[in-house]
């Protein structure tokens, strides 16, 4: 097994282990003591994944200082998977929904780490930034993929079994971690340095933007996506699972050939004209008036997706010499993070006072607008960069 594999199978672990909870969401967060409606979902994802925002950059600026990636990314699963388990134990020791909020921080601070850094190393590979970037789009949505459908017939049988098994492949991520040569850059840097380098690349404000938005919509398909199947159309946890997948795996089969196909023929067309194409079909889902319609348009929606994901990524491999590209993968992911969480709160807020449409026409339209702001910048960066030879 090539280290390109090994790393995208931890990348797609950690995955799998948090969209296991989606599709039963519901269930398992009332079983952990929390309450039956939306928010007290949105509080349980937004709680890990405030813990990504505030840690991303930590972990990307260790692994640049140390120049070690190999230990943290064994040290961030084993630590996910730890509290994945003390999660699911939670309602046998009679914890309370806040010490369970507790522990879901704490899982998040250990599983950026391992999420973050494993896609660094993969940024640290020869090859193309483009087909390495694939690789990582690929094992996110058949992580995806494969956790909706599991998880949500694992949370049919049991609102906690997700969580078993998300620790159990999070410990497996962390032994198969370990395994990988370690390609960091040597000595390190200092802090101060790191610091000063990312900050003296403004364009990676772009890519962070696009990875910000992205991201906000896979977190409003992850919570209101699910609520939104299971409330109009009548589909239990199962069912819902199957659906996310629609989407996943469309997203996850076409993320390596577009990143390397973007190596080729440049990342403006993939980003900028894709994003546009991803938020009007965000829109049309939540326009659909019958089940199999808005069923189909999540294929739509990613394929769509499919073409912005792994070049986002490459335009960050792009920017950013290897001695810096923990800490560049690092703020990319802080980006992400928030923009997860943007979408938890977006999606649960705006549905909670305006309804499922009023939510869809948000998430799709900010996605169309990002494109529409930043497709100059975009433009700018591609012509600047020599993609195909760099690695």
């Amino acid at each position: 097994m090539t280290d390109r594999s090994r790393l995208a199978i931890v990348v797609w672990s950690v995955l799998v282990s948090q969209v296991f909870l989606y599709p039963g969401l519901s269930e398992t967060v009332v079983a952990l003591g929390g309450g039956d409606d939306i928010l007290a979902g949105t509080w349980f994802l937004v709680a890990e994944f405030g813990a990504f925002v505030t840690c991303a950059v930590l972990w990307g600026l260790a692994s640049d200082t140390l120049g070690r990636r190999t230990p943290l990314v064994v040290l961030g699963a084993a630590g996910g998977a730890a509290s994945y388990l003390a999660v699911a134990l939670s309602p046998g020791l009679e914890l309370g929904f806040g010490v369970v909020l507790a522990l879901r921080v704490v899982g998040g601070a250990f599983t950026i780490g391992a999420f973050s850094l494993s896609i660094t190393m993969l940024m640290d590979l020869s090859g193309g930034h483009g087909r390495n970037m694939g690789a990582a789009g690929t094992a996110i949505g058949l992580g995806a993929a494969l956790g909706s459908v599991v998880g949500g017939q694992l949370a049919t049988v049991d609102p906690l079994a997700p969580l078993y098994a998300g620790a159990a492949l999070l410990a497996a991520a962390a032994i198969l971690a370990a395994t990988v040569p370690d390609r960091g850059p040597g000595d390190g840097l200092p802090v101060g340095t790191l610091v000063a380098r990312v900050r003296d690349r403004p364009m990676l404000l772009v890519p962070f933007a696009f990875g910000y938005v992205d991201r906000l919509t896979a977190g409003f398909f992850a919570l209101t996506g699910v609520a939104y199947f299971r409330d109009v159309f009548g589909i239990d946890a199962g069912q819902a699972g199957l659906t996310l997948a629609l989407f996943f795996v469309p997203f996850a089969v076409l993320q390596y050939p577009v990143g390397s196909l973007s190596d080729r023929v440049g990342r403006f067309l993939p980003v900028v004209v894709g994003s546009m194409l991803y938020g009007v079909a965000i829109v049309a889902v939540g326009l659909a008036p019958t089940y199999l319609l808005a069923a189909g348009l999540m294929v739509v929606v990613g394929i769509c997706g499919a073409l912005v994901s792994p070049t986002t990524m490459a335009l960050v491999t792009d920017i950013v010499p290897s001695s810096g590209r923990g800490a560049a993968m690092g703020g990319f992911n802080v980006f992400g993070s928030l923009g997860m969480f943007s979408g938890f709160l977006v999606g649960g807020l705006v549905t909670e006072w305006y309804g499922y449409l009023a939510a869809f026409l948000v998430a799709g339209g900010l996605e169309i607008a990002i494109a529409t702001v930043a497709s100059g910048a975009v433009r700018r960066i591609a012509w600047r960069s020599t993609t195909p030879t760099s690695g």
